[in-house]
């Protein structure tokens, strides 16, 4: 034998090695004859792992005194994996759950109007009924406790459940077992078909303009400069915006609504183990004396938008402190009806503080008078809080 074929030789080997190595150890697999598969090391590692899954999965297929859908195992092991986690925010939505998910964001379901949180105590939280719908009128209160649906018992690790429970089809009935000050209460409301108006506009004497935000959905951006630009056009000197029993929404109307009102600068930063952003304002801002109020239903997109005015002192915050949701959420559609919410990471006023359970607290705290209940249109003569915040652009103004 030749070097030359030697060498031929040990070239194939080595080739031949390299091969069964990165079969071995890689993510291919090969199958072989009568059926056997060769599978990576990580493969390998992941089976064994979700071997027990496995194995009671085809227990309960072959053994269960029922016949089994199969496909509802599959949900069944994905809801309980990312219930696992603790987090009311991170949840498995199935067809329906997430075709209802979407319908709120877009702007209109059909349910009673309650906005709902999960707090620290595993309790389902009222952040506040959504103004004219079923919830408002049932005289449901911001900080009211659910305790059951239908007498389906829930909480807060289960909050997209006991969402879904509250939707349902227009005219129908749904009942709900209440906490409020160590007293339960049974209230039973109609559904409705909730459409979503989340900004209002007026101007108020003295031209000191007034815009309410109800909540962030996809549409808010857009109104809420539409409604700027109408007070600007009609001389307004100063702008109070109202986020009191705001829940939230979605982080990019809120970043778009920041831009219009700060200077050049941070609007929020997220921060993940994965990824993390920061969102800045183009500026120039508003340029004109600004007051936000809020109150313990300002929750979410609602505390970015407040932490970034009082962090960078674009304006003041007036009422009470806000609800405490420092989490940002992200959708994982998987193409056939079904998706992931999850939490990919906390956001951090511009100062760097995470607000998660602890709220923001306002510049000048004022309580509203004792059973005095917001209504939909700015009032001057008893809300307190509104008061303040007309008094403070007032006096910057004369």
């Amino acid at each position: 034998m030749t070097r030359r074929k030697i060498y031929t030789g040990a070239v194939i080997l080595v080739i031949i090695t390299s091969l069964i190595t990165f079969i071995l150890t890689n993510s291919l697999s090969l199958i072989l004859p009568g059926g056997r598969v060769i599978v990576s090391r990580n493969e390998y590692s992941l089976m064994k792992q979700y071997q027990k899954l496995f194995e009671v999965r085809r227990i309960l297929k072959n053994a269960y005194v029922d016949k089994i859908d199969t496909s509802k195992l599959v949900d069944g092991s994905i809801k309980g994996m990312a219930s696992s986690l603790n987090d009311p925010y991170t949840v498995y939505f199935d067809k329906k759950d997430y075709s209802d998910f979407m319908t709120q964001t877009r702007g209109s379901y059909a349910g009673v109007g309650i906005i709902v949180s999960a707090d620290k105590k595993g309790h389902i939280v009222v952040v506040s009924p959504i103004k004219n719908t079923p919830g408002e009128k049932a005289g449901i209160k911001t900080g009211d406790i659910i305790i059951s649906v239908d007498d389906k018992k829930v909480s807060g690790n289960n909050l997209d459940e006991a969402v879904a429970l509250m939707k349902g089809p227009e005219g129908t009935n749904v009942t709900l077992t209440i906490l409020r000050d160590d007293k339960t209460m049974k209230k039973t409301l109609t559904r409705e078909t909730i459409v979503l108006q989340t900004v209002d506009s007026q101007m108020l004497a003295n031209n000191i303009g007034y815009i309410k935000i109800t909540m962030f959905d996809e549409h808010t951006s857009a109104d809420f400069k539409v409604a700027l630009n109408k007070l600007k056009s009609e001389g307004m000197k100063g702008l109070i915006i109202d986020l009191r029993d705001n829940p939230g929404g979605l982080l990019d109307e809120c970043v778009n609504i920041a831009n219009e009102l700060l200077p050049k600068g941070i609007i929020v930063s997220t921060k993940g183990r994965i990824e993390s952003k920061q969102y800045s304002s183009k500026g120039p801002g508003l340029g004109k004396p600004l007051v936000l109020l809020v109150n313990g239903g300002s929750a979410s997109a609602s505390e970015i938008l407040s932490g970034a005015v009082k962090d960078r002192k674009a304006g003041v915050l007036v009422g009470t402190k806000t609800f405490g949701k420092g989490l940002v959420q992200s959708i994982y559609d998987f193409n056939d009806g079904t998706a992931l919410k999850y939490t990919i990471a906390r956001y951090y006023t511009p100062n760097g503080v995470n607000i998660q359970g602890k709220g923001i607290e306002p510049n000048y705290i004022v309580e509203l008078p004792k059973n005095y209940v917001l209504t939909d249109k700015p009032d001057l003569k008893e809300d307190t809080q509104l008061i303040k915040a007309y008094d403070i652009i007032n006096s910057q103004i004369k």
